[in-house]
């Protein structure tokens, strides 16, 4: 990928890829990755809602009610359906919602402005409904999903929480004909071969 070519966030889903900090891994580094890469993904064809419509929202507490979620992305425009994912055997909130409204311009104000927003005085997440929008896209259960946690192992970048870094240039030629190593890290670059090194484990910020 070229500088030119860089984007912060998946166009579409690449297991390997989403499996890198910086979308530029081209083997994967777990087992997740290897079942996201060899699993098929049929798309929930009973979904009736409109995907475009529909914002996907995260980190809710799990005591978070309907009628709260409803309340809050009412006051941007009329919605339409509201689904609150539970578990199936407990009946409890597995902490994310689908919220399909009226409108499409009126879930991409939502996308735009309701991101990091307070309810039940947890900080949420709004995002677009990805499974049946992205190209390629395998869910959590499958190896995939995004986002995750540093204790699994199991992180995924290229998504609107957690962007992909912009891939270092290892090397670049100097006008005076030397080879320049590049350290973003650290801001600064050696010339004659002398590499200034950083490890990949210290790009990871330490919030995820």
């Amino acid at each position: 990928m070229s500088g030119d070519e860089w984007t912060p966030v998946a166009a579409e889903y690449d297991p390997i890829r989403v499996g890198s900090i910086d979308g530029t891994d081209t083997t994967p580094h777990d087992k997740a990755l290897v079942r996201a890469l060899t699993s098929k993904h049929t798309i929930d064809t009973s979904i009736k809602s409109d995907a475009k419509k529909t914002i996907f929202v995260a980190r809710l507490d799990f005591n978070t009610h309907e009628d709260t979620i409803h309340a809050h992305f009412s006051k941007y425009g009329s919605i339409v359906s509201l689904r609150l994912v539970r578990d199936i055997v407990t009946g409890l909130s597995k902490g994310y919602a689908f919220v399909e409204f009226k409108h499409s311009k009126t879930a991409q104000e939502v996308y735009e402005r309701a991101n990091n927003e307070m309810i039940d005085g947890r900080r949420v997440l709004v995002d677009h409904e990805l499974g049946r929008t992205m190209h390629g896209w395998k869910p959590r259960r499958l190896g995939g999903g995004f986002g995750g946690r540093k204790e699994s192992g199991q992180l995924r970048f290229g998504c609107r929480d957690r962007p992909w870094r912009r891939p270092i240039r290892l090397h670049k030629e100097s006008s005076d004909g030397s080879s320049s190593h590049w350290s973003r890290s650290h801001g600064r670059h050696s010339t004659d071969g002398h590499r200034s090194h950083s490890r990949r484990d210290d790009r990871t910020d330490s919030k995820f």
